[in-house]
């Protein structure tokens, strides 16, 4: 027996446990990390830099998605030698890497070789001199994609401190119009709508003698004045970009081990210098199929103006493309942006955005980059080195959160949530409201945002779903920004949920169109006219007006209503407000039915943050959600989970620079970062931008 003991612990030391698949929910800690450029380094300071992240916490690395370059100097000439010596420093200090394929900035001699592989869009073709400026479609850029690919990863798959790949960066399709993706688009067409002649029936190319009798009559141009061409171009755009990830996906899939997982750094709608709703041009929650972790960059404001609500919705929309646990692998460390934009954080909101991060579900976060660049594009996007490359004020805070972090990491790491309210997001009505808009001052993504904001402020937790999904029942409360382009299915399926005791909130200009831009020849809210109970047949654009006697109560510079505004008539809906205008007045503005056993809450303007607030508020208590969350309000957020223990988890921010008192009424817990008990009902202060973690008993 002995001897067969012995065998079996020699044969387990030798030929350790089969490795098992990556899972992003059972992640055994929180890897907190930057991003790491060996190569833009004014000096050698490997080791030095090593040294520091060590010392600093720093337990990940993102590396090799900007150095095609470095990696393949001259064409058919490869140099991993740079690649192959940070892998080496970091596995040395216990530092685990993610390893990023170089194909979103290509090298001045491949641009110079073959121009062809610039992108032409519909307008212009691109110079070299940035980034993304390629065609991925081009066959010629493929060729050398792939070969960089397959050479990169066949080199490192087998060295262990790589844990992981990223796939190019931020990818899009960058509006490729060549002469093949033309082509390709033809014959996307062809097998969308069989025939020509159904094409004419579905965008009514009768308009202004646009219809076809022959495939080859189609011009593809940027003159197009239908809307349903540019909404399926954009479609097509968007499936370029999938395409390409899931072929470069596939390559890294052939070599990578079954712990090293693949992901991609998403990112969103990019306006005034922040990450600001979704973005139009990705279907993430296609694309997010293809990996095994989501993965989004989040870059966002801060000193006076961090609220949280960009780092929340940005976590709550990627949580809910893969509906677990995500990597954060780009934020802000210092300043971001450029050189007349530098708003370094206050002294704790780097700790606190880090947990911001976490509260949401993330199982990463990583700052851009570790130190700061001396000649580029992004001097002035800041790093946790300043450009002196020295530890300072931002090191030492990571190195303190990084130390909790460790400390709490296994009752924080794989967080689970359980939210009652989803918002429906469609990217059809976001492309198609740019392109048909409703104002011009706001758009799609400001009403999201609104309305994410009005939750968010209020404390209630949000998923995101979009309108292919059949996830509609798992919500008591759904919310739905301008739902413009909608197939006749998703507005049954809308129907039913409110009959079988769903809660919606809807937005105006919903259930207007068809999903070829065709507006639909009924009278609207057309398939939904009878969970709505009203009917309108005219709107209009307006500035500002007031909302009839004030009826949610809020100050009278809160009572306002913009933009746009459709003129509803009731026929079994409760008014909740009139317009206040002198020909208007006898219009709903916000209007409350009952239909089965559910209720539509229909919104049919641009209301104001405040009264946002108070809309949703009314259906929150009226689908029962209310609890001790909407006892605090911003800038007290509260956050909760269940631990990978069963325990729960939760988080409360103070986001502003004023201490702030709130009564703790949970379950007596732990507080996980100072170790000392918080008991149900006391009194609980949180200093000036903070955050207490507490882990029911």
């Amino acid at each position: 027996m002995r001897s067969l003991l012995l065998i079996f612990f020699v044969l387990l030391y030798l030929f350790p446990a089969i490795s098992q698949p990556f899972d992003p929910a059972k992640m055994n800690e929180i890897l907190y990390g930057v991003s790491y450029y060996y190569e833009y380094m004014p000096y050698e300071r490997l080791e030095k830099d090593v040294q520091m992240m060590k010392d600093c916490g720093i337990n990940v690395v993102r590396i090799g998605e900007s150095t095609w370059s470095t990696d393949e100097p001259q064409e058919g000439i490869f140099d991993f030698s740079k690649l192959d010596k940070v892998l080496d420093a970091m596995y040395k200090d216990g530092i685990k890497v993610i390893v990023g394929t170089p194909t979103y900035a290509v090298p001045q001699w491949m641009a110079k070789k073959y121009p062809d592989i610039m992108v032409t869009t519909m307008l212009e073709k691109q110079t070299y001199g940035g980034r993304q400026n390629f065609d991925i479609t081009n066959p010629t850029y493929l060729f050398f994609a792939e070969r960089i690919v397959r050479k990169m990863i066949s080199h490192i798959k087998d060295h262990p401190a790589v844990i992981g790949y990223q796939v190019d960066n931020e990818t899009k399709s960058y509006q490729t119009a060549s002469d093949n993706v033309k082509r390709s688009f033809l014959e996307y067409l062809k097998r969308k709508f069989k025939t020509p002649e159904n094409l004419n029936k579905q965008w009514n190319l009768a308009y202004w003698s646009h219809s076809i009798s022959d495939w080859d009559d189609f011009n593809i141009t940027p003159g197009w004045a239908n809307q349903a061409y540019w909404l399926e171009w954009n479609r097509f755009q968007r499936q370029i970009a999938t395409d390409f990830l899931q072929w470069e996906a596939n390559i890294v899939n052939e070599y990578k081990k079954p712990e090293q997982f693949i992901t991609q750094n998403f990112d969103l709608y990019w306006r005034n210098d922040q990450s600001s709703g979704p973005n139009p041009d990705v279907e993430h929650f296609q694309a997010a199929k293809i990996f095994d972790v989501a993965g989004i960059d989040i870059y966002h404001d801060v000193q006076d103006l961090l609220d949280g609500m960009c780092i929340s919705f940005g976590g709550d929309y990627t949580r809910s493309f893969k509906r677990t646990n995500y990597l954060v692998l780009e934020t802000q460390a210092e300043s971001r942006g450029w050189s007349a934009t530098q708003y370094p954080p206050y002294d704790g909101q780097l700790r606190q955005c880090f947990y911001s991060h976490l509260a949401c579900g993330a199982n990463m976060v990583s700052y851009w980059p570790w130190h700061s660049i001396h000649n580029s594009n992004e001097a002035f996007w800041k790093g946790i080195l300043s450009h002196d490359m020295e530890p300072g004020r931002l090191y030492y805070e990571v190195k303190q959160t990084a130390a909790e972090a460790k400390d709490a990491g296994s009752h924080l790491v794989n967080l689970k949530k359980n939210n009652k309210v989803a918002i429906l997001y469609s990217i059809d009505a976001f492309n198609a409201l740019n392109l048909r808009p409703f104002s011009k001052k706001i758009n799609y993504a400001d009403i999201i945002l609104q309305m994410y904001n009005s939750l968010y402020r209020q404390n209630v937790g949000v998923d995101f779903i979009i309108p292919e999904s059949n996830l509609f029942s798992k919500y008591n409360i759904i919310v739905i920004p301008p739902l413009y382009i909608v197939t006749d299915d998703v507005l049954k399926q809308i129907n039913e949920y409110v009959k079988n005791g769903g809660h919606l909130i809807m937005s105006f200009r919903s259930g207007f169109c068809d999903e070829n831009s065709n507006i639909r020849p009924i009278m609207m809210p057309g398939l939904l006219r009878k969970a709505c109970g009203f009917y309108y047949q005219e709107f209009s654009n307006f500035n500002t007006l007031s909302l009839k006697d004030n009826p949610f109560h809020v100050a009278p510079d809160d009572n306002k209503v913009s933009e746009w505004m459709e003129f509803l008539i009731p026929e079994k809906a409760k008014v909740l407000a009139y317009y206040d205008h002198p020909s208007w007045s006898k219009y709903a503005a916000i209007t409350q039915n009952q239909y089965g056993k559910g209720t539509v809450t229909y919104i049919g303007t641009v209301l104001s943050g405040t009264l946002m607030e108070k809309v949703i508020y009314n259906v929150l208590e009226k689908a029962n959600l209310l609890n001790d969350d909407q006892k605090l309000y911003f800038p007290l957020i509260i956050k909760h989970g269940t631990n990978q223990y069963g325990k729960t988890i939760h988080y409360i921010f103070n986001y502003s620079g004023d201490v702030k008192s709130f009564d703790y009424s949970y379950g007596t817990g732990t507080d996980l970062l100072n170790h000392i008990s918080i008991k149900s009902q006391s009194t609980v202060q949180l200093k000036a931008w903070d955050v207490l973690i507490v882990e029911e008993n």
